[in-house]
């Protein structure tokens, strides 16, 4: 196989740079001097080369033409000027940002290796000696401005690259979102009572978690990508009641004690769930491991009363204590086959009760600080409305 034919990215740039080689000719190139005689030399030169040449005899004047639409591709600066030297030229062309990235060669008499590694060392693109040589002059300028035109090709390719990559981004995360919504609604079918429950709650969760993020408890942990990957979890709390028979889920009585035991294994069932699902992709993934935190802990209690593990305070992961808050709340304020929805002036004074009981104090303190806000979650998401 002639490898020459074989489409390698990096061969596929190099050639289409060079089919634009031709598109310097015409380019506008700004020269910079303050004799005349020698502006109308190289003004000359670049003229017969091809290039539309605009000329300036101060270093002011070279700044104000620079600005100006269209703006040159490539500035051609004389080093030693009275008033504003080329060092100062262009360091104001490199302030500005309309002008910082057009590519500068100098043009000195000043020839040693000092004065050109001041050159370089000030952002110049090249360093010609006067007299100048037709010739070299032809051939910087010329690779210059198809080095120019191979960086604009790849800031292109650059720009197209990331905004492909941000466009699959966004994809996959409305898939992923989809897939969790998918999931949650599947435990929905079973207890369909349930309504917006989980649109209810991973609003309060994302509400109340906002909330805490400058506590000194918290702030270490709910930073914005945090939250963001609970936010997405949340709707996985309940995913386990898949598992529990209808007899019990829908149940419109009070549950027996060996019903309710039944019930309790929900939280573990969605924990096991989600957790053989992390055993069939290759690396973890850190919104699952959320989800199964929040999945079985979620009935956990502050004071070591809850299911199914009895952890208690710290022990029980910050997720799941703000899963507690959130799903409790939605519970009381809900219709349930079991029981009708309690007034919101009521369900504020439990939640206050269970503090340091049930509930974390100060993630207490913050749901009651900003209770309105929770309140309207709920009226907004109200399942008579939905």
């Amino acid at each position: 196989m002639d490898i020459s034919t074989v489409s390698h990215p990096r061969r596929i740039a190099m050639q289409e740079v060079a089919l634009t080689a031709d598109a310097v000719k015409g380019a506008l190139l700004l020269i910079v001097d303050d004799v005349p005689a020698n502006l109308s030399v190289l003004g000359d030169l670049l003229r017969d080369a091809g290039y539309r040449v605009k000329a300036a005899n101060s270093g002011r004047a070279a700044l104000r033409y620079a600005a100006q639409e269209p703006r040159p591709s490539l500035i051609l600066l004389d080093v030693m000027m009275p008033e504003m030297d080329g060092y100062q030229v262009l360091a104001a062309l490199r302030q500005d940002p309309a002008t910082r990235d057009i590519a500068v060669i100098f043009l000195t008499a000043l020839d040693n290796a000092r004065d050109e590694e001041r050159g370089f060392q000030h952002g110049a693109a090249d360093y010609i000696a006067k007299p100048i040589k037709p010739d070299v002059v032809l051939a910087r300028v010329r690779n210059q401005l198809l080095a120019g035109l191979a960086r604009d090709w790849l800031r292109d390719q650059n720009t197209a690259l990331e905004a492909e990559v941000d466009r699959r981004l966004e994809e996959n995360e409305l898939i992923q979102t989809v897939s969790i919504r998918a999931l949650a609604h599947l435990a929905e079918t079973r207890d369909p009572e349930t309504g917006n429950h989980i649109l209810r709650t991973q609003g309060y969760v994302q509400l109340l978690a906002v909330r805490l993020r400058d506590h000194p408890r918290f702030a270490a942990t709910l930073n914005e990508p945090y939250i963001k990957m609970l936010t997405h979890s949340a709707p996985l709390h309940d995913i386990g009641k898949v598992g529990i028979p209808d007899s019990i889920l829908q149940k419109p009585g009070k549950l027996t004690a060996e019903e309710w035991a039944v019930m309790k294994t929900h939280a573990q069932l969605g924990s096991d769930a989600i957790e053989a699902a992390e055993k069939d992709i290759d690396r973890p993934v850190e919104f699952l491991a959320l989800a199964k935190e929040i999945a079985r802990w979620h009935h956990e209690r502050w004071d070591g009363k809850g299911y199914p593990d009895g952890l208690g305070e710290e022990s029980i992961p910050l997720s799941a204590r703000l899963m507690t808050l959130a799903d409790v709340f939605d519970a009381l304020i809900s219709r349930r086959v079991y029981k009708e929805p309690m007034p919101i002036d009521a369900v504020r004074a439990i939640i206050a009760e269970e503090r340091g009981r049930q509930f974390d104090p100060d993630m207490t303190d913050a749901f009651l600080s900003g209770f309105s806000e929770f309140a309207a979650i709920a009226a907004r998401y109200n399942d008579d409305h939905s």
